[in-house]
């Protein structure tokens, strides 16, 4: 196997656990693991996608990944701002 499709399979393992984990609860979607999860398998996939040249797949991890670390930053800076309250 190639590094690009130990990346794609690292990506699918990534996405595949962290939504049974929130599934069965031992995640929460508002907790930033979960969201670090997406984010590390969304940019596993990409790389996978770059490797190959699927443009759509490359387009909608990109788009996943941000929507992941854009929430990371939302948890964040609401426990930030509980903190100064």
């Amino acid at each position: 196997m190639d590094y690009f499709t130990i990346m794609g399979w690292l990506g699918v393992l990534i996405f595949i656990v962290s939504y049974i984990l929130l599934g069965l609860e031992v995640l929460s979607a508002k907790k930033s693991l979960y969201h670090w999860l997406n984010f590390i398998g969304a940019l596993c996939l990409v790389v996978n996608a770059i490797g190959i040249k699927d443009h759509p797949t490359i387009t909608v991890n990109s788009i996943w990944g941000l929507i992941a670390l854009l929430t990371v930053i939302k948890i964040y800076t609401r426990k930030e701002l509980r903190k100064t309250k």
